[in-house]
């Protein structure tokens, strides 16, 4: 008896626990693409026969080709800009497509029983992973996967993982630096909406920790908040922050729904830009140029191009960093001094 509940599909992560080895032993004893001991193979036979598991017809043909596909794990959570993140997308379905792949867009926020079910279906060769909390709940189930992937984004922990994604600490530390070399003396981050912080996402709270550093250093003042979506909400988080702190003459911004409320509601709220407040962005360059806003752009399309590549080295059984961090560079423009 398998001790599980009646229906329930017995996976290759429940046969590797039974025997006590990795998804992937599973695998290539089940495929035969690998020569496994005899003593670990009986071992891995026998959980099958204990659990009752049986490879379903895509995963049987998978041990003999290849699907030409990847997954695209990109969850639609509340505080996620849509626009920004079909710039990645994009620039994945473009890649995959120069490797002869095709992309699988998965957009139902499940967790790791999403991910579960993808490995599980043998539609896919490999598997990207998007929204990447420091925490993740995907990312145990990933390492015991047979399934190679890659994060866009990076945990706290990214031990045998291969993780490519803009090195946002830094961005923010390159902001603060730029301000505070132009004289700000009191500078504020208006940041992603608090869901986004709050269930831990990685690249908020690394810009976060870079202007915190990078104000303590230079010593400056830094105050950070949350910015909720929509014009009136940003016009009333901004005000709230200007009321508690007027003597900010320093903005960065790293909400790109933001970004065009915010310098409309400056003037209204008799901050004039950059004479009074200076305001730097962490955002994609197409929104920033045509304001004529200095930001940091968030180079989608280069991160998704190397995710694509890492995956495909992944799939290669080549050798991949756990880590790609993308050097954050500076576009000054008209909105500081």
């Amino acid at each position: 008896m398998s001790g599980r509940p009646a229906g329930e599909q017995v996976t290759i992560a429940d046969v590797a626990r039974h025997a006590g080895v990795a998804a992937s032993t599973v695998s290539y004893v089940l495929s035969g693409k690998r020569t496994i001991s005899a003593a670990t193979r009986a071992r891995v036979l026998a959980s099958v026969r204990a659990l009752g598991y049986h490879p379903n017809a895509g995963a049987r043909a998978l041990a003999s080709r290849k699907a030409n596909v990847i997954a695209l794990v990109l969850p639609l959570r509340t505080g996620m800009q849509v626009p920004v993140v079909m710039r990645f997308a994009t620039a994945v379905v473009t890649t995959a497509r120069r490797y002869d792949h095709d992309v699988l867009l998965v957009t139902a926020d499940e967790g790791p029983a999403g991910l579960h079910r993808i490995a599980g279906s043998a539609l896919v060769d490999g598997v990207l992973l998007m929204d990447v909390e420091l925490e993740d709940s995907r990312v145990p189930l990933l390492r015991e996967l047979a399934l190679p992937g890659v994060l866009i984004g990076h945990p706290a922990d990214s031990t045998g993982l291969a993780c490519v994604d803009l090195d946002f600490r830094r961005a923010g530390e390159v902001c603060v630096e730029h301000l505070a070399g132009a004289g700000h003396r009191r500078i504020a981050l208006l940041g992603a909406p608090a869901a986004v912080y709050d269930r831990g996402t990685g690249f908020a709270h690394r810009t976060r920790a870079g202007v915190v550093a990078a104000a303590d250093r230079l010593g400056v003042d830094a105050v950070t908040r949350p910015c909720e979506e929509g014009p009136a909400a940003v016009r009333r988080d901004l005000a709230a922050l200007l009321t508690d702190h007027p003597d900010v003459t320093g903005l960065v911004v790293q909400n790109e729904s933001a970004v065009e409320p915010v310098l409309a509601a400056l003037p209204t709220l008799g901050r004039r830009v950059p004479r009074d407040v200076s305001v730097v962005a962490i955002c994609p360059d197409e929104l920033a140029e045509p304001s004529g806003l200095t930001c940091v752009p968030v180079p989608a399309e280069e991160v998704g191009r190397q995710a694509v590549t890492l995956l495909m080295r992944r799939l290669g059984d080549e050798p991949v960093p756990e880590v790609t961090l993308l050097e954050p560079t500076l576009t000054v423009r008209d909105t500081s001094r």
